[in-house]
């Protein structure tokens, strides 16, 4: 007896769920992009005031800084450095602009630091439909870390390779160009020398007619001499031909190669220079029993430009995601943020530098966010 009405129970109860107007509430799901940050070497960070250049005079490069700073933070990986104690050691220092690597160098040692960042904002405007534009390097204190180009740390050559957005394949196949091309940019010794026609040799002998363009054409010296004109070689001939030259040719390039399959430098063409850049670059190199001699680099090591429009689909999709995983309690959701100038400065540097370390390995993992309906 028990049982049946279990069994009614369980047969009534949807018509209950439905006559009461009642419904089963289920969390969101969702998958919150992580960045951490792929080079140990560079872990403790200062922030200096951004330089304005653009043409909105209300830029402030402090408000810059700090967004930049607490945006920095956020990520795991990074012990960033008070913006406000970045400004003291530069006037102790007496810096008052950071055009010279040598003086930013000499900031991050004083401070400490591994990495000194130096920003700039290109383009800002705070009115509707807002734009910022920022262009941000990063110098390592240490002379011997060389640049970071975009793809490096990536999965290329596995299985991964597939899941690497598009954007950062192209930028990390532009930085291969770059390097490889300056390797074959001409260099200039000096003036190019400019020949006049004077200075052009004379001919060894005169024309022995002048050419008038009413002179006739002779006739064809083959035309009944009655020996036979040469005649062209055989089809067969002419492939034989062909791939002799083609063996020549692939003596003369296997040649130019050293006996380690690094290329050398020869004047055969097709041939590479030496240290040409290649796509193992992107791999690091796995670690060695004896420090490597460093090579001073005075350039930064990781530089971002970006110009950012609030008016773009990907970037507002983007802001919407960064919006809802604060549990920003404020009204007008994601789209106050593009009235608020405070917090869209913070958001454009969060995107800023999840597409600097992104497209650098720093990024690839989610975690899964589970939240209750705000309407439920």
């Amino acid at each position: 007896m028990r049982s049946y009405f279990r069994l009614l129970l369980l047969a009534l109860a949807p018509l209950v769920v439905l006559t009461t107007g009642c419904h089963i509430v289920v969390p969101e799901v969702s998958h919150q992009a992580l960045l951490h940050n792929p080079f140990p070497q560079l872990s403790r960070v200062a922030v200096t005031p951004f330089f304005n250049q653009s043409e909105e005079p209300t830029v402030d490069g402090r408000q810059f800084a700090r967004a930049y700073f607490s945006e920095l933070q956020t990520i795991p990986g990074y012990e960033v450095v008070p913006v406000g104690v970045v400004e003291t050691a530069m006037r102790e220092m007496g810096i008052v602009n950071l055009d010279d690597p040598a003086k930013v160098r000499a900031l991050g040692e004083a401070l400490g630091v591994d990495a000194v960042v130096v920003g700039a904002v290109t383009e800002f405007s705070p009115y509707y439909p807002p734009r910022c534009g920022l262009r941000v390097s990063w110098y390592a204190s240490n002379p011997g870390f060389h640049e970071i180009p975009a793809g490096y740390g990536l999965p290329w050559g596995t299985a991964m390779e597939e899941y690497i957005p598009p954007k950062v394949v192209f930028e990390a196949e532009m930085a291969l160009a770059r390097a490889q091309l300056e390797t074959q940019s001409p260099t200039v010794g000096g003036l190019p020398q400019v020949v006049t026609p004077t200075d052009q040799a004379p001919l060894s002998e005169p024309l022995p007619f002048p050419l008038e363009a009413t002179q006739p054409l002779e006739a064809d010296p083959f035309e009944g001499s009655g020996e036979p004109a040469e005649s062209l070689p055989a089809p067969q001939d002419a492939i034989d031909a062909r791939d002799a030259g083609a063996e020549a040719t692939s003596y003369a390039a296997n040649d130019a190669i050293g006996p380690t399959g690094s290329s050398v430098a020869t004047d055969a063409t097709g041939a590479f220079p030496p240290e040409w850049p290649d796509a193992s670059g992107f791999t690091p190199p796995g670690p060695s029993a004896v420090r490597p001699q460093a090579s001073p680099n005075f350039g930064p090591v990781m530089t971002q430009t970006q110009v950012y429009h609030g008016a773009d689909a990907e970037f507002t999709a983007a802001l919407a995601d960064y919006v809802g995983f604060r549990d920003d309690a404020r009204t007008g959701g994601w789209q106050s943020y593009l009235s608020r100038s405070d917090d869209f400065i913070r958001f454009c540097c969060h995107r800023h530098l999840s597409e600097m370390l992104i497209a650098r390995g720093g990024g690839g993992e989610t975690r899964v966010v589970s939240r209750w309906p705000r309407g439920r």
